[in-house]
């Protein structure tokens, strides 16, 4: 009996022996399969040549904390002219076209009816009868110094020469609604025709007319736009509202050209949050650049906050079994995979949360040394 108890204890210690050992070789080899076989690679002088492998140290550089949105570019009220036609008339001549540049000053269209004949006749005649009753008004006003006209007779004259007076201002505006200046008029250069004058710098938007078309003072005949003041609407979630602040910067791009990057600064925040649960954020370039027209798509970094951090470029953080490493040259030709915790990125920097100071680090092409590394620890 007690020697199958003692046979017993042997065959349970064996076999459990052999299974922790099992385990143990599991554990190792899923160990293996999460990290290279080694932490470092060496390579000759050509192959750091051919791979493009450049050093330096972490750059104590100024980090944004930003948020990322979307926009369009928009054109304020103010900068979009409709032109019309305050008395109305047949469009004569036009040679516009959308997105034609306009002058201020420069014609638009010409405009043809008998009613601007008829405003220049009325201006002319009433000017000329203007004429006489200041006349007579002067006269009268002397025979009534003698006592020779009484002053019931006085002061008709003054009330027609007074409303000839509001008449001749009335008809002198409206030649000026229609481009005619009135103090060059007179019977030798009456026209038929009424000119229309962009009021703006800018381009054609919209050209609603055609030669020959009857319009009325209330048609739009021209939109204009003064791109001039153009800005950048962008939509802003609710959670991010709170951290807009009017004067921060704002880099944006466009899809078809990332690389080309334009400032802006937040000029105006709208504090409603709409039913997208979103605000609209309006931001001023710093500069006009023919290149934003009015509509196009926008991608933006809001920048919030400004610090101080250790950063290295973007091409010096590499990523392996989801964690972060960068290269650090131990000897010439040699280097070490040294885990890190990475902070935000921004234009092209990361921030550093480890202690690397003081450590020469592989800045450009630091993935080739990772592969590197991976074909030799599959080897």
């Amino acid at each position: 009996m007690t020697k199958n108890i003692i046979a017993f204890t042997a065959f349970c210690t064996l076999f459990f022996a052999c299974k922790e050992s099992k385990t143990e070789h599991k554990a190792t080899a899923k160990v293996k399969a999460e990290t290279p076989a080694v932490n470092w690679v060496e390579l000759t002088p050509n192959q750091i040549k051919n791979a493009g492998i450049v050093t330096g140290t972490p750059e104590v550089r100024e980090i944004h904390n930003s948020v990322k949105v979307n926009g369009v570019i928009d054109v304020p009220p103010q900068n979009i002219i409709s032109v019309s036609a305050p008395l109305g008339g047949y469009l004569k001549s036009m040679n516009l076209l959308p997105g034609m540049p306009v002058r201020k000053g420069s014609l638009l269209g010409r405009l043809e009816d008998q009613q601007y004949i008829q405003l220049q006749q009325d201006y002319l005649m009433s000017k000329s009868k203007l004429e006489f009753l200041e006349a007579d008004y002067t006269r009268q006003k002397g025979l009534n110094e003698t006592q020779s006209i009484s002053n019931k007779v006085l002061q008709q004259v003054k009330s027609d020469y007074e409303s000839q007076r509001v008449l001749q201002r009335a008809l002198q505006e409206k030649l000026r609604l229609i481009g005619i200046n009135p103090a060059t008029l007179t019977y030798n250069n009456i026209s038929r025709h009424a000119n229309i004058y962009s009021p703006i710098n800018g381009y054609v938007n919209k050209v609603n007319v055609n030669i020959g078309k009857y319009v009325s003072p209330t048609d739009v005949l021209f939109e204009l736009v003064n791109p001039a003041n153009i800005h950048l609407s962008l939509t802003v979630f609710e959670k991010d509202v709170a951290n807009i602040s009017i004067g921060q910067r704002v880099v944006c791009y466009a899809n078809n050209n990332p690389d080309k990057k334009f400032i802006a600064k937040v000029e105006l925040i709208n504090r409603n949050i709409n039913d997208d649960r979103a605000s609209e954020v309006h931001c001023d370039f710093e500069r006009y650049d023919k290149n934003l027209l009015p509509g196009m798509f926008m991608n933006a970094q809001i920048e919030l906050t400004n610090a101080q951090a250790t950063t290295v470029p973007d091409e010096a953080v590499v990523r392996w079994q989801n964690k972060f490493y960068v290269f650090t040259e131990e000897t010439k030709n040699k280097y070490a995979m040294l885990p890190i915790e990475p902070g935000i990125a921004d234009n092209g920097y990361t921030t550093i949360k480890t202690d690397i100071s003081g450590k020469n680090i592989v800045v450009k092409n630091a993935y080739a040394l990772l592969m590197k590394m991976k074909n030799s620890s599959e080897e």
